[in-house]
């Protein structure tokens, strides 16, 4: 077995994971510089396999974490792989993985990715074969030097513990303690034991006088049975007869108390009645005040509307004439405008015609004169050119300059084309927009009819609502009384309710009704008392049997108790108890089949699921007639009995009854404040809806008084859009002429671009055909003859267009006229007539307004007549209630009178049992002295019973005295001498038995002392034998030519020298105990194995680090491990002893197995070895290499070559 693999992290100077490559099972050395964390690795192996990290404090623990820059490192961890294919490890797995994990607030050990106890780690790591008393495996820095150092008296020291003799110690230190203890316990005893001896002696002297004084108590105690008995018969006779009155005392008396009783809850439900009436009288007063209140303002509205209605009716006459005077005005004004436009309408078609005509004529004409003078131009040109080429360039010169102005003049067409175009759309859109412009005007009065029915219909919604909203606050105003009421009632149910529980469970309920409604939990049903139903005639009985389990809550399961539980814990709000359905489990009563015998639980009304609930509190109870019946059942069928009066037996045998104040009541006080409670909750809730309906009545009449608003802004719009509208009629009419005309000129300056294009072209054409044709001076026959035809042509068409222009002309006159007439006169005199209409009809305006005062007032007095009428309502059912309360209180003074001479009555009766209560405790308590007076007798001798029966009292009294007199004589005698003795003599064989036990309990604890010296003695003997031996090998072996050898130390030596472990005496020392032994010392020559060897104190530096490492190496040997960690062992020491250890270590860790070591240790194979230096010799040997290195405030551990390796140490020297 040996270490395979160590992966750190996060541990001192390791802060990222570092897996280190498997190590070899032989030789391993590590080099690294100072600082680089050579110290840390071995220190983590330590962290994991040794005690020396045990026991940590917060601080300790966060040393142990890396410390620098970056994120804080919070937890750490070295976990070991170690190679168990030797099963060395007693797992059955061929590796063991053994981490161990630490944190600010953790230390954990985990075994094959397990947890595990460091207790389970340490005994697996002893099983292996590492050995906590010889902890030399692991050799840090500075411990070859402490054993440099050593004295002889701690190598003494060291031997034990590596004997092993501390678990001799501590077991001897244990057997000497318990030993002083029995010593102890043993002087106690026999203390003890010489004063029961004493007492013994003096209690026989004491026994015969007891004799005599035991006759004359006897007697004493005959006589004094006899008298007490004789009194406490008198004293039974005496509580009987009391007995008897009582019972029929009381039947009087619970007659009284239901008279009482239901003259009490007359009483109440009277009272009840009244504070209804009296309630329903402060609501009939309320709703008075508000009807009487709303007469008053109705009958103002009243008042200001007649006045509206008294002015509108004034004003109405003169607005009639004024209307007769414009429709006339109107009527003229239409009929000279419907003349003009049917005028107008046969002009402009012919003048549209006649204008065609003369386009096209004109076209005519031009064509014709363009003809005419390309001829004369023609035959101008031919004399001016000499031949044809100089014609026909000069025509293409023509015709090339000809082809812009066409192409301009074809741009001005399409621009043209397209602005009348554009024109044409705008004044269709005008005279649309006109159109709608004159409907709207046209369409004034039906809109303002419309639109004051919307006003009149909104302010009856309005009107509407508002009356609504009226009933609901009449309604919140009463429900608020209600409420207030019935929260009072509830106050006052829960303070009485209160008062039967302690005020940890008062608060809790509270507390617990406060949680489910806050949380929302569904699974809280309520209390015991809540959930059922009992009649009047069993609620005493059902009280009793429940207690305070009444007040227990049933909830669905133990989950949700326990949230309750909690947050009421959290909150210190109470203490409850709580029945999980889920967890009650009832046993089945054995309940009697008869009539006297009525299981309690079917006087109980309750929802089936709580049936566990009810089972578990009522289940085990009957109802009987009286309490003796009861008892019987109890003690025959195991069950809990109870009266209807309240009185309980219990089938353990108690029993429990008495007087009960009905007044107060559990049951009634839960229904009380559940009824309340319900009462508040409908309150509350029909006061939340409206509210809520109150909230939407606001709205709904901030709706209707908006669209109120809206239609009469409307109304005012339109009103004052009138004179825009004119406005904007007149612009767009003006507008509109302005188009035509400039569409007119447009079209006419189409015409003249289509004749102008038409020119050219015909231009461009003949210069084309004059270059076909042939080169002439003159002009051609057909030329002539065509030229004379158009002279006469043209002259025709000049007499034709003159005489139409002339005819269009007058036309175009008359149009215009027409149209300036209209434009400029009739219709503005027809918008001028409409304001004026729209004037007056806003003076009928006022029309709709009187007849909406007149509706108005038809509203109001419709509504004082309900007032009124609901006044006069008010006012009788307010004398019917006044006159039920008279009758009620006049009621209340006679029950209250009748209650008052029966509760006299029963404040008599009550005196009287009073008094006979006080008789009857004297008597139980004479009664009781009596009892316990015979009960101090004690056991009676026999015949005392009939011995003085037929004795008179006073005789007996007599002999009484006498022998009482004949007992003070012996007042000095120990009445108690014969117990005594007997506990005495059963204390003295106790204490003798406990003695003996003690003796060989001490003989047994010596004999282990004994045994334990001797193991003690044996082990170190044996253990320096083998470590001297050892050593002396090891020696030799680092120092060939040298010796060495260990020297045990006693205090009657006279000198070290005469001290061998190898000498005559050998036997003589085994016998001594090792307590006289003082320390061990170390001899040594170095250049002979024959010179007076050298103590270690004389020796140089070097030598005794040798003398140190030859130590360590023979005490592992010893005690084998699987593994060695050396840490700079070699620092110290000479070339030459290097070169030896290194040797050495390579010996061992290849050393073949071997099974038969000394003590019984054996290996099965080498040692594997773990070394850090900075010496070259060790790298020599090593099987691997490793370096450490510190980058980025961080260790690695790296395998290297040994040529690296041997680089580095090289490099350190220089």
């Amino acid at each position: 077995m040996y270490i395979k693999q160590i992966i750190i992290q996060g541990f001192k100077s390791y802060k990222d994971q570092t897996v280190i490559e498997p190590f070899s099972p032989k030789h391993n050395v590590i080099v690294g510089r100072n600082g680089s964390g050579k110290s840390n690795f071995f220190a983590a192996i330590r962290f994991v396999l040794s005690d020396a990290y045990t026991q940590m404090g917060r601080e300790e623990r966060g040393a142990l974490l890396h410390e620098g820059a970056g994120a804080a490192v919070m937890s750490a961890f070295v976990e070991i792989i170690f190679d168990n294919s030797d099963d060395r490890f007693p797992t059955g797995k061929p590796e063991l993985i053994l981490r161990r994990t630490i944190g600010m607030k953790k230390d954990e050990y985990s075994l094959d990715r397990k947890n595990a106890t460091k207790s389970d780690v340490m005994n697996l790591l002893e099983s292996a074969g590492f050995s906590r008393s010889n902890p030399y495996y692991i050799v840090p820095q500075g411990r070859v030097t402490a054993l440099t150092n050593m004295k002889d008296t701690e190598r003494l020291v060291l031997l034990k513990e590596v004997a092993g003799t501390q678990v001799y110690e501590a077991r001897r230190t244990e057997s000497l303690k318990i030993m002083t203890e029995t010593n102890n316990k043993r002087e106690k005893i026999d203390e003890l034991l010489n004063y029961i001896k004493e007492r013994l002696t003096e209690l026989e002297e004491e026994k015969e006088e007891l004799k005599d004084y035991q006759e004359k108590d006897k007697e004493r105690r005959c006589l004094q049975y006899t008298i007490d008995y004789r009194e406490q018969l008198a004293i039974q006779d005496e509580l009987e007869n009391l007995e008897e009155q009582r019972q029929t005392g009381a039947e009087g008396t619970e007659d009284g108390e239901e008279r009482f009783r239901q003259g009490d809850k007359e009483l109440a439900e009277i009272q009840a009645e009244i504070n209804e009436l009296k309630q329903q009288i402060d609501f009939l007063k309320v709703d008075k005040k508000q009807l009487e209140s709303e007469r008053k303002d109705y009958a103002k509205s009243k008042a200001k509307i007649e006045l509206d209605v008294k002015n509108l009716t004034d004003g109405q006459s003169a607005a009639q004439q004024a209307r007769s005077r414009y429709q006339s005005d109107l009527d003229s004004l239409e009929s000279s405008i419907q003349q003009h436009e049917t005028e107008l309408a046969e002009i402009t078609p012919k003048y549209n015609a006649r204008q065609e005509e003369e386009g096209t004529l004109k076209i005519e004409l031009e064509s014709a004169e363009g003809t005419r003078q390309r001829l004369y131009a023609k035959q101008g040109r031919n004399a001016r050119f000499r031949n044809k080429r100089e014609r026909d360039d000069w025509l293409r010169a023509e015709i090339n300059n000809g082809y812009p102005q066409l192409a301009k003049v074809k741009a001005v067409r399409v621009q043209t084309a397209e602005d009348i175009a554009e024109l044409e759309e705008d004044i269709a859109n005008t005279e649309q927009a006109i159109a709608s412009l004159r409907e709207q005007l046209e369409g004034r009065g039906a809109n303002n009819e419309t639109i004051q029915a919307q006003i009149q219909e909104a302010k009856a919604e309005r009107d509407r609502l508002s009356d609504e909203r009226k009933e609901l606050w009449r309604e919140d105003a009463k429900l608020d009384s209600v409420l207030s009421h019935a929260q009072n009632e509830l106050r006052q149910a829960e303070q009485e309710l209160s008062h039967t529980m302690d005020q940890n469970t008062s608060r809790g309920l509270a507390a617990v009704r406060r949680i489910k409604r806050q949380h929302n939990l569904e699974g809280v049903y309520g209390t015991l008392a809540e959930l059922c139903n009992v009649g009047d005639r069993f609620r005493r009985a059902v009280e009793v049997t429940a207690g305070q389990s009444l007040f227990h809550y049933v909830v669905d399961n133990d989950d949700t108790a326990s949230k309750i539980i909690e947050i009421l814990q959290k909150e210190r709000a109470g203490r409850i108890t709580f029945i999980p359905l889920n967890r009650v489990k009832s046993k089945q009563a054995n309940v009697p089949k008869a009539n006297d015998a009525i299981p309690i639980i079917e006087k109980i009304q309750y929802d089936p699921i709580y049936e566990p609930a009810f089972q578990q509190v009522f289940g085990q109870t009957i109802v009987c007639p009286n309490l003796q019946i009861a008892g019987q059942y109890a003690r025959s069928h195991g069950v809990n009995g109870v009266t209807i009066d309240g009185d309980r037996s219990d089938k353990k045998g108690a029993f429990t009854g008495g007087s009960i104040d009905t007044k107060h009541s559990r049951l009634e006080a839960v229904r009380q404040v559940s009824k309340w409670r319900d009462d508040c909750d409908t309150h509350k809730a029909r006061s939340a809806e409206i509210k809520r309906t109150l909230e939407r009545k606001d709205q709904e009449i901030t709706r209707a008084v908006g669209n109120l608003q809206k239609i009469e802004q409307k109304r005012v719009q339109q009103e004052n859009s009138y004179g825009p509208l004119l406005q904007e009629l007149r612009s767009k009419g003006n507008d509109l002429q302005n188009k035509k005309d400039t569409l007119d000129s447009k079209h006419r300056a189409s015409g003249k671009i289509d004749a102008n294009m038409k020119t050219l072209t015909d231009q461009q054409n003949a210069h084309e055909a004059e270059i076909a044709s042939e080169f002439k001076k003159a002009l051609t026959r057909d030329e002539e003859t065509q030229l004379e035809n158009l002279n006469s042509t043209v002259q025709d068409l000049r007499q034709q267009y003159s005489d139409l222009s002339s005819s269009r002309s007058d036309l175009e006159s008359r149009k215009t006229i027409l149209e300036i007439e209209l434009r400029e006169n009739l219709r503005p005199r027809l918008d001028q007539l409409q304001a004026h209409d729209f004037d007056d009809r806003t003076s009928s305006g006022s029309r709709s307004t009187l007849q909406e005062s007149q509706s108005e007032l038809k509203r109001i007095n419709k509504r004082i007549s309900t007032v009124e009428s609901k006044l006069q309502e008010l006012d009788i059912s307010l004398d019917q209630s006044t006159s039920s309360i008279q009758e009620l209180e006049k009621r209340h003074v006679e029950i209250k009178t009748g209650l008052e001479e029966i509760a006299a009555a029963m404040e008599k009766s009550q005196k009287k049992t009073e008094k006979s209560i006080r008789k009857r405790r004297i008597l139980a308590q004479q009664k009781e002295e009596v009892t316990h007076r015979i009960r101090d007798l004690g056991i009676l001798p026999q015949g005392a019973f009939e011995k003085f029966k037929s004795t008179k009292s006073d005789v007996v009294v007599k002999k009484l005295h006498k022998v009482n007199e004949a007992l003070k004589k012996y007042g000095h005698v120990n009445k108690k001498a014969f117990e005594q003795y007997n506990n005495f003599t059963a204390q003295r064989d106790t204490l003798e038995k406990r003695r003996g036990e003690l003796e060989n309990s001490q003989e047994s604890i010596e004999e282990l002392v004994r045994v334990l010296d001797q193991r003690k003695d044996e082990a170190i003997e044996r253990t320096f034998k083998q470590v001297s031996r050892e050593f002396g090998m090891v020696f030799e072996k680092l120092v060939p030519a040298g010796k060495g050898r260990l020297v045990i130390q006693r205090k009657m030596d006279k000198g070290p020298d005469d001290e061998d472990d190898e000498g005559d005496e050998e036997e003589d020392r085994r016998k001594e105990s090792v307590e006289n032994y003082t320390g061990i010392g170390i001899r040594v020559s170095f250049n002979s194995k024959h010179d007076d060897q050298q103590r270690i104190q004389q020796l140089s530096g070097g030598q005794k680090s040798l003398c140190a490492l030859a130590l360590v190496f023979a005490i592992q040997q010893c005690d084998p491990a699987p593994f060695y960690l050396f840490d700079e062992i070699d620092a110290n020491l000479d070339a030459q002893y290097r070169t030896a250890v290194a040797n050495h270590l390579r010996d061992i860790s290849s050393a073949p197995p071997n099974n038969n070591g000394e003590n019984g240790k054996g290996e099965e194979g080498g040692a594997q070895f773990i070394c850090t230096t900075f010496r070259p010799e060790m790298l020599h040997v090593a099987q691997k290499c490793y370096g450490v290195r510190y980058a980025k405030k961080s260790s690695n551990v790296l395998v290297v070559s040994r040529e690296e390796a041997l680089e580095f140490v090289e490099g350190e020297k220089a």
